[in-house]
Protein backbone atom coordinates (compact mmCIF):
# COMPACT_ATOMS: atom_id res chain seq x y z
CA UNK A 1 0.00 0.00 0.00
CA UNK A 2 2.79 2.41 0.93
CA UNK A 3 4.70 1.49 -2.24
CA UNK A 4 1.64 2.14 -4.37
CA UNK A 5 1.06 5.47 -2.61
CA UNK A 6 4.66 6.52 -3.32
CA UNK A 7 4.46 5.45 -6.97
CA UNK A 8 1.15 7.27 -7.45
CA UNK A 9 2.52 10.53 -6.01
CA UNK A 10 5.76 10.29 -7.99
CA UNK A 11 3.90 9.65 -11.25
CA UNK A 12 1.61 12.67 -10.93
CA UNK A 13 4.49 14.90 -9.76
CA UNK A 14 6.48 14.16 -12.94
CA UNK A 15 3.35 14.67 -15.04
CA UNK A 16 2.66 18.06 -13.44
CA UNK A 17 6.25 19.17 -14.05
CA UNK A 18 5.77 18.32 -17.73
CA UNK A 19 2.45 20.19 -17.82
CA UNK A 20 3.88 23.23 -16.08
CA UNK A 21 6.75 23.55 -18.56
CA UNK A 22 4.26 22.81 -21.36
CA UNK A 23 2.39 26.05 -20.61
CA UNK A 24 5.47 28.08 -21.50
CA UNK A 25 6.59 25.90 -24.41
CA UNK A 26 3.15 26.03 -26.04
CA UNK A 27 2.98 29.80 -25.56
CA UNK A 28 6.43 30.09 -27.21
CA UNK A 29 5.24 28.15 -30.27
CA UNK A 30 2.04 30.18 -30.83
CA UNK A 31 1.83 31.91 -33.27
CA UNK A 32 5.44 32.22 -34.44
CA UNK A 33 5.94 28.56 -35.30
CA UNK A 34 2.52 26.89 -35.06
CA UNK A 35 -1.14 27.82 -34.87
CA UNK A 36 -3.27 26.72 -31.93
CA UNK A 37 -5.14 24.27 -34.18
CA UNK A 38 -1.85 22.79 -35.37
CA UNK A 39 -0.70 22.04 -31.82
CA UNK A 40 -4.10 20.54 -30.96
CA UNK A 41 -3.86 18.16 -33.91
CA UNK A 42 -0.27 17.20 -33.05
CA UNK A 43 -1.19 16.42 -29.45
CA UNK A 44 -4.40 14.48 -30.05
CA UNK A 45 -3.84 12.77 -33.41
CA UNK A 46 -0.13 12.27 -32.73
CA UNK A 47 -0.94 11.04 -29.23
CA UNK A 48 -3.48 8.55 -30.57
CA UNK A 49 -0.95 7.19 -33.07
CA UNK A 50 1.67 6.74 -30.35
CA UNK A 51 -0.82 5.02 -28.03
CA UNK A 52 -1.95 2.55 -30.69
CA UNK A 53 1.62 1.81 -31.81
CA UNK A 54 2.56 1.13 -28.19
CA UNK A 55 -0.47 -1.15 -27.75
CA UNK A 56 0.90 -3.42 -30.51
CA UNK A 57 3.72 -4.44 -28.16
CA UNK A 58 1.61 -4.80 -25.01
CA UNK A 59 -1.24 -7.06 -24.01
CA UNK A 60 -4.53 -5.18 -23.90
CA UNK A 61 -7.66 -6.39 -22.15
CA UNK A 62 -11.14 -6.33 -23.67
CA UNK A 63 -13.22 -3.29 -22.71
CA UNK A 64 -16.35 -4.15 -20.79
CA UNK A 65 -19.63 -3.07 -22.35
CA UNK A 66 -20.53 -0.74 -19.47
CA UNK A 67 -17.27 1.22 -19.80
CA UNK A 68 -17.52 2.24 -23.46
CA UNK A 69 -19.63 5.33 -22.78
CA UNK A 70 -17.17 6.50 -20.12
CA UNK A 71 -14.25 6.12 -22.54
CA UNK A 72 -16.11 7.95 -25.32
CA UNK A 73 -17.09 10.84 -23.06
CA UNK A 74 -13.66 10.89 -21.43
CA UNK A 75 -12.02 11.20 -24.85
CA UNK A 76 -14.44 13.55 -26.60
CA UNK A 77 -15.13 15.87 -23.66
CA UNK A 78 -12.54 15.22 -21.00
CA UNK A 79 -9.52 15.10 -23.32
CA UNK A 80 -10.41 16.82 -26.62
CA UNK A 81 -12.22 19.81 -25.14
CA UNK A 82 -9.68 20.15 -22.33
CA UNK A 83 -6.69 20.33 -24.69
CA UNK A 84 -8.61 22.34 -27.31
CA UNK A 85 -9.67 25.05 -24.85
CA UNK A 86 -6.38 25.00 -22.95
CA UNK A 87 -4.29 25.65 -26.07
CA UNK A 88 -6.71 28.35 -27.28
CA UNK A 89 -6.43 30.01 -23.87
CA UNK A 90 -2.66 30.23 -24.29
CA UNK A 91 -3.19 31.89 -27.66
CA UNK A 92 -4.85 34.82 -25.90
CA UNK A 93 -3.77 34.77 -22.27
CA UNK A 94 -0.69 35.21 -20.14
CA UNK A 95 1.03 31.87 -19.40
CA UNK A 96 1.38 32.55 -15.67
CA UNK A 97 -2.29 33.56 -15.37
CA UNK A 98 -3.35 30.43 -17.26
CA UNK A 99 -1.21 28.20 -15.05
CA UNK A 100 -2.80 29.70 -11.92
CA UNK A 101 -6.29 29.03 -13.28
CA UNK A 102 -5.24 25.46 -14.07
CA UNK A 103 -5.12 24.81 -10.32
CA UNK A 104 -8.93 24.77 -10.17
CA UNK A 105 -9.71 21.12 -11.14
CA UNK A 106 -9.92 19.97 -7.46
CA UNK A 107 -12.69 22.52 -6.95
CA UNK A 108 -14.65 21.20 -9.91
CA UNK A 109 -14.03 17.57 -8.91
CA UNK A 110 -15.71 18.33 -5.58
CA UNK A 111 -18.59 20.19 -7.24
CA UNK A 112 -19.16 17.33 -9.69
CA UNK A 113 -19.20 14.91 -6.78
CA UNK A 114 -21.93 17.01 -5.13
CA UNK A 115 -24.01 17.42 -8.29
CA UNK A 116 -23.70 14.00 -9.94
CA UNK A 117 -22.61 11.61 -7.19
CA UNK A 118 -24.70 13.20 -4.41
CA UNK A 119 -21.68 13.49 -2.14
CA UNK A 120 -21.86 15.68 0.96
CA UNK A 121 -18.61 17.59 1.43
CA UNK A 122 -17.50 18.80 4.84
CA UNK A 123 -18.22 22.52 5.39
CA UNK A 124 -14.51 23.32 5.21
CA UNK A 125 -14.45 21.93 1.66
CA UNK A 126 -17.07 24.50 0.67
CA UNK A 127 -14.87 27.19 2.20
CA UNK A 128 -11.95 25.92 0.12
CA UNK A 129 -14.06 26.07 -3.04
CA UNK A 130 -15.09 29.66 -2.37
CA UNK A 131 -11.56 30.77 -1.49
CA UNK A 132 -10.15 29.13 -4.63
CA UNK A 133 -12.71 30.90 -6.79
CA UNK A 134 -11.72 34.20 -5.18
CA UNK A 135 -8.12 33.53 -6.22
CA UNK A 136 -9.23 32.76 -9.78
CA UNK A 137 -11.37 35.92 -9.82
CA UNK A 138 -8.32 38.01 -8.88
CA UNK A 139 -6.45 36.55 -11.85
CA UNK A 140 -9.33 37.30 -14.24
CA UNK A 141 -10.18 40.77 -12.95
CA UNK A 142 -6.51 41.67 -12.76
CA UNK A 143 -5.84 40.56 -16.34
CA UNK A 144 -4.02 43.27 -18.21
CA UNK A 145 -3.15 45.28 -15.09
CA UNK A 146 0.28 43.69 -14.81
CA UNK A 147 1.02 43.83 -18.54
CA UNK A 148 3.16 46.67 -19.73
CA UNK A 149 1.99 48.88 -22.59
CA UNK A 150 2.42 52.55 -23.37
CA UNK A 151 -0.46 52.91 -25.77
CA UNK A 152 -4.01 52.76 -24.37
CA UNK A 153 -5.40 50.84 -27.34
CA UNK A 154 -2.68 48.20 -27.06
CA UNK A 155 -3.28 47.94 -23.32
CA UNK A 156 -7.03 47.51 -23.89
CA UNK A 157 -6.44 44.82 -26.51
CA UNK A 158 -4.06 42.95 -24.20
CA UNK A 159 -6.51 43.09 -21.29
CA UNK A 160 -9.37 41.87 -23.52
CA UNK A 161 -7.22 39.03 -24.83
CA UNK A 162 -6.26 38.04 -21.29
CA UNK A 163 -9.92 37.93 -20.27
CA UNK A 164 -10.79 35.62 -23.18
CA UNK A 165 -7.81 33.43 -22.35
CA UNK A 166 -8.76 33.24 -18.67
CA UNK A 167 -12.35 32.26 -19.45
CA UNK A 168 -11.23 29.56 -21.89
CA UNK A 169 -8.79 28.27 -19.26
CA UNK A 170 -11.55 27.98 -16.64
CA UNK A 171 -13.78 25.98 -18.99
CA UNK A 172 -10.82 23.75 -19.86
CA UNK A 173 -10.26 22.98 -16.17
CA UNK A 174 -13.89 21.87 -15.89
CA UNK A 175 -13.26 19.46 -18.77
CA UNK A 176 -10.13 18.10 -17.06
CA UNK A 177 -12.03 17.59 -13.81
CA UNK A 178 -14.66 15.71 -15.82
CA UNK A 179 -11.87 13.55 -17.29
CA UNK A 180 -10.60 12.64 -13.82
CA UNK A 181 -14.04 11.83 -12.43
CA UNK A 182 -15.53 9.85 -15.31
CA UNK A 183 -12.42 7.74 -15.90
CA UNK A 184 -11.60 6.95 -12.28
CA UNK A 185 -13.55 3.67 -12.46
CA UNK A 186 -12.03 2.38 -15.74
CA UNK A 187 -8.57 3.46 -14.54
CA UNK A 188 -8.81 0.98 -11.66
CA UNK A 189 -9.97 -1.76 -14.03
CA UNK A 190 -7.61 -1.54 -17.01
CA UNK A 191 -3.91 -1.03 -17.64
CA UNK A 192 -3.04 2.48 -18.88
CA UNK A 193 -2.44 1.53 -22.53
CA UNK A 194 -5.68 -0.48 -22.71
CA UNK A 195 -7.71 2.57 -21.77
CA UNK A 196 -5.61 5.38 -23.23
CA UNK A 197 -5.54 4.05 -26.79
CA UNK A 198 -9.35 4.31 -26.89
CA UNK A 199 -9.56 7.61 -25.00
CA UNK A 200 -7.06 9.21 -27.39
CA UNK A 201 -8.83 7.70 -30.41
CA UNK A 202 -12.13 9.25 -29.32
CA UNK A 203 -10.36 12.59 -28.81
CA UNK A 204 -8.51 12.41 -32.15
CA UNK A 205 -11.71 11.93 -34.17
CA UNK A 206 -13.11 15.43 -33.46
CA UNK A 207 -9.56 16.84 -33.77
CA UNK A 208 -9.50 15.71 -37.42
CA UNK A 209 -12.18 18.32 -38.15
CA UNK A 210 -9.56 21.00 -37.44
CA UNK A 211 -7.15 19.87 -40.18
CA UNK A 212 -8.57 22.23 -42.88
CA UNK A 213 -7.92 25.15 -40.49
CA UNK A 214 -4.32 24.12 -39.81
CA UNK A 215 -2.82 23.82 -43.29
CA UNK A 216 -0.29 26.62 -42.81
CA UNK A 217 2.30 25.90 -40.14
CA UNK A 218 5.47 28.09 -40.17
CA UNK A 219 7.44 25.33 -38.41
CA UNK A 220 7.54 23.35 -41.68
CA UNK A 221 9.50 26.16 -43.33
CA UNK A 222 12.36 26.45 -40.84
CA UNK A 223 15.57 24.57 -40.25
CA UNK A 224 15.87 25.81 -36.64
CA UNK A 225 16.06 23.03 -34.07
CA UNK A 226 14.40 24.81 -31.13
CA UNK A 227 10.76 24.77 -32.34
CA UNK A 228 11.10 21.12 -33.38
CA UNK A 229 12.51 20.22 -29.96
CA UNK A 230 9.61 22.07 -28.34
CA UNK A 231 6.96 20.27 -30.38
CA UNK A 232 8.69 16.92 -29.71
CA UNK A 233 8.59 17.70 -25.98
CA UNK A 234 4.86 18.49 -26.21
CA UNK A 235 4.11 15.27 -28.09
CA UNK A 236 6.28 12.75 -26.25
CA UNK A 237 6.62 14.14 -22.71
CA UNK A 238 3.46 16.20 -22.19
CA UNK A 239 1.00 14.08 -24.17
CA UNK A 240 2.38 10.55 -24.28
CA UNK A 241 4.41 10.03 -21.11
CA UNK A 242 2.40 12.35 -18.84
CA UNK A 243 -0.94 10.68 -19.59
CA UNK A 244 0.68 7.30 -19.06
CA UNK A 245 1.71 8.54 -15.62
CA UNK A 246 -1.74 9.91 -14.73
CA UNK A 247 -3.46 6.52 -14.98
CA UNK A 248 -1.39 4.71 -12.30
CA UNK A 249 -1.56 7.87 -10.21
CA UNK A 250 -5.38 7.82 -10.26
CA UNK A 251 -5.29 4.09 -9.55
CA UNK A 252 -3.05 4.37 -6.48
CA UNK A 253 -4.08 7.70 -4.92
CA UNK A 254 -7.48 8.57 -6.46
CA UNK A 255 -8.77 11.37 -8.71
CA UNK A 256 -9.13 13.93 -5.89
CA UNK A 257 -5.49 13.74 -4.78
CA UNK A 258 -4.32 13.67 -8.41
CA UNK A 259 -6.28 16.85 -9.11
CA UNK A 260 -4.75 18.53 -6.04
CA UNK A 261 -1.30 18.24 -7.64
CA UNK A 262 -2.51 20.85 -10.12
CA UNK A 263 -1.65 23.41 -7.43
CA UNK A 264 2.04 22.84 -8.22
CA UNK A 265 1.53 23.63 -11.91
CA UNK A 266 1.93 27.44 -11.55
CA UNK A 267 5.28 26.93 -9.83
CA UNK A 268 6.81 25.07 -12.77
CA UNK A 269 4.98 27.20 -15.34
CA UNK A 270 6.19 30.43 -13.73
CA UNK A 271 9.79 29.28 -13.48
CA UNK A 272 9.85 28.17 -17.13
CA UNK A 273 8.00 31.29 -18.37
CA UNK A 274 10.40 33.65 -16.60
CA UNK A 275 13.48 31.70 -17.76
CA UNK A 276 12.18 31.72 -21.36
CA UNK A 277 11.43 35.45 -21.17
CA UNK A 278 7.72 34.96 -21.94
CA UNK A 279 6.33 36.75 -18.88
CA UNK A 280 7.20 38.61 -15.70
CA UNK A 281 5.91 37.58 -12.31
CA UNK A 282 3.65 40.25 -10.78
CA UNK A 283 2.71 40.62 -7.13
CA UNK A 284 -0.99 40.21 -8.00
CA UNK A 285 -0.28 36.78 -9.43
CA UNK A 286 1.58 35.81 -6.26
CA UNK A 287 -1.39 36.94 -4.15
CA UNK A 288 -3.82 34.96 -6.31
CA UNK A 289 -1.61 31.89 -6.15
CA UNK A 290 -1.39 32.21 -2.36
CA UNK A 291 -5.18 32.52 -2.00
CA UNK A 292 -5.76 29.44 -4.15
CA UNK A 293 -3.23 27.48 -2.06
CA UNK A 294 -5.14 28.51 1.09
CA UNK A 295 -8.27 27.20 -0.61
CA UNK A 296 -6.47 23.95 -1.35
CA UNK A 297 -5.44 23.58 2.30
CA UNK A 298 -9.03 24.14 3.46
CA UNK A 299 -10.26 21.62 0.90
CA UNK A 300 -7.72 19.00 1.97
CA UNK A 301 -8.48 19.41 5.67
CA UNK A 302 -12.22 19.25 4.97
CA UNK A 303 -11.80 16.14 2.82
CA UNK A 304 -9.79 14.49 5.61
CA UNK A 305 -12.57 15.16 8.12
CA UNK A 306 -15.22 13.92 5.67
CA UNK A 307 -13.42 10.64 5.01
CA UNK A 308 -12.75 10.17 8.72
CA UNK A 309 -16.41 10.80 9.49
CA UNK A 310 -17.50 8.33 6.78
CA UNK A 311 -15.13 5.67 8.13
CA UNK A 312 -16.47 6.15 11.66
CA UNK A 313 -20.08 5.93 10.45
CA UNK A 314 -19.37 2.70 8.58
CA UNK A 315 -17.61 1.22 11.61
CA UNK A 316 -20.47 2.23 13.89
CA UNK A 317 -23.11 0.75 11.59
CA UNK A 318 -21.16 -2.50 11.47
CA UNK A 319 -21.01 -2.72 15.27
CA UNK A 320 -24.58 -1.66 16.05
CA UNK A 321 -26.41 -4.82 14.80
CA UNK A 322 -24.27 -7.07 16.96
CA UNK A 323 -25.00 -5.07 20.12
CA UNK A 324 -27.44 -6.99 22.36
CA UNK A 325 -30.81 -5.30 22.89
CA UNK A 326 -32.63 -5.05 26.19
CA UNK A 327 -35.28 -7.58 25.14
CA UNK A 328 -32.76 -10.17 23.99
CA UNK A 329 -30.68 -9.99 27.14
CA UNK A 330 -33.68 -10.35 29.38
CA UNK A 331 -34.29 -13.82 28.03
Amino acid sequence: MKKGFFIGNLCILIAVIFWGVNVSVTKALIPEWMTAYGIIIVRLVGGAILMWLTSLFMKCAKIQKGDWLKLILGGAIGLFLFIFLFILSLKYGNPIDISIIMTLPPVFVILMGVIFLKQRPYWLEYVGVVVSFIGAAIVILGGGIHHEGTHEAIHHYTAKGNLIGDILAIVSTICYAFYLVILEGPTKTYKPITMLRWVFLFSAIPALVLIPFATHQPIFHTAKAVPWIEIAFILFCVTFIAYFLVEPAIKYIGSELVSIYQYLLPVFATISAVLMGLAKLHWLQVVAMGIIVVGMICTNIGKKYRKQSTTNDVAQSAVTPSTPTASSTSN
